[in-house]
């Protein structure tokens, strides 16, 4: 038999001319590579099925600065969106505050867990890695146990069970959009998504759920905290097909706030709404701080020479939300925000008096304001509204839907 290359014939063996008996030798090659490739493309099928329910696991950790207030009163992480904080309650026993405290712990899972692994009996959950700052650990635990460990951390366990409720579809809604997003904005290590911190959403780790609340009644605690989320398992709050960003914060001054008033960026669903009830309610809803006038310059870097010793101050415009948008300190323009973070005030909300070489200043709500007051939302639920209610009230336009639903949609 002739070689091609004698023949001179460089076609390939499958397009050689009829007659030749090459082809039909190859024929048992050929339909060995056929069946090869229909057994590849079934197994891949098969696998794709049985890993469906991870489909967020892969993707991982919202932007900066979505803010909250947290405390044993809410704890609320403040400043916190996508690039903003937020701002929540925290622990039984104690009301919820302007600045965030650790509440209670989380239960369930397996601390320690390897990134990407499901503790036993949580198989449907994606896994969450919780970077813990002051054990400079890693926590891997399923997601609604991260969730349970965020309520503690965000919300006074003493709240109502609808409040509860709703923090923890808050929550949820937080690190669902972050996991699908692959967020991972200010984690310092590798190889987790959050950290426990109001910079992502405060979190109590396994070994330290409810050893903040009182002992007598700790085993109730649990009981509440653990069915407050089971109550909510899988649901997020939706704008369209896509989970919120879910920002929430301590204590409005009467009402919520645009976010482009405090973020510069326009969210449908981020709306100035009234909160009456955080006046009645919460204890940090006013505050007075005292600076010397020498400190208040420097804080806010203005220069005292060549001024008078009494400041002048003028407010130039107010928000929706009855906070401070612009003001005018000694011939120098601010931002409420400005003034707030300089300060270190609890709200952009604020009077002032000077009393001789001090000025004393008073704040009105606790938090930058966008999204949910936790203490509002307990104020809700004393007046008999559903966690859905609270959630409806305070995201413009939103529903509470089951997450699978969002992630099959798109």
């Amino acid at each position: 038999m002739r070689r091609i290359v004698e023949t001179g014939r460089r076609d390939a063996l499958w397009r050689r001319l009829p007659g030749s008996r090459k082809p039909a030798r190859l024929l048992p090659f050929f339909a060995i590579g056929f069946m090869a490739g229909i057994s590849l493309l079934l197994i891949q099928l098969i696998l794709a099925e049985r890993l469906a329910p991870w489909q967020l696991t892969a993707r991982s950790v919202m932007p900066d600065q979505v803010q909250a207030a947290h405390l044993q009163q809410p704890a609320g992480g403040d400043d916190r969106r996508p690039a903003p904080a937020v701002q929540a309650p925290a622990a039984s026993g104690s009301q919820p505050s302007a600045q965030p405290r650790h509440a209670a712990a989380v239960s369930g899972g397996t601390a320690g867990a390897s990134a990407g692994e499901a503790p036993a009996g949580s198989k449907q959950d994606p896994i969450v890695r919780v970077y813990l700052t002051k054990e400079k650990r890693i926590e891997s635990v399923p997601l609604e146990t991260y969730v349970k460990g965020a309520v503690a951390g965000e919300m006074p366990i003493d709240f109502e069970p609808e409040a509860l409720k709703a923090q923890a579809i808050a929550a949820r809604t937080y690190i669902v959009r972050r996991l699908e997003k692959n967020d991972r904005s200010g984690v310092p290590v590798a190889g987790a998504d959050v950290t426990d911190t109001e910079q992502h959403q405060m979190y109590v780790p396994l070994s330290r759920l409810g050893s903040n609340w009182p002992e007598a009644q700790r085993e109730a605690d649990l009981a509440k905290l653990s069915k407050a989320v089971e109550d909510t398992k899988g649901l997020v709050v939706a704008y369209g097909d896509e989970p919120i960003e879910a920002v929430f914060f301590s204590t409005s001054n009467g009402y919520t706030e645009n976010s482009e008033d405090y973020w510069q960026e326009s969210i449908p669903y981020l709306r100035s709404v009234a909160s009456p009830w955080d006046k009645e309610l919460s204890p940090a809803y006013k505050e007075t701080v005292t600076f010397t006038l020498s400190d208040f310059y420097s804080k806010l870097g203005i220069s005292p020479a060549g001024k008078s010793k009494s400041p002048a101050i003028k407010v130039l415009k107010w928000t929706d939300g009855k906070r401070i948008a612009e003001v005018r300190i000694a011939g120098r323009e601010f931002s409420g925000r400005e003034v707030r973070e300089k300060l270190e005030l609890a709200s952009a909300q604020f009077a002032w008096k000077v009393k001789g070489d001090s000025i004393v200043i008073t704040t009105y709500g606790s938090g930058h304001g966008i999204g949910m007051s936790q203490w509002g939302a307990d104020g809700m639920a004393k007046e008999g509204r559903s966690a859905e209610q609270i959630l409806a009230y305070y995201y413009t336009g939103t529903k509470v839907e089951q997450a699978s639903k969002l992630v099959n949609r798109s």
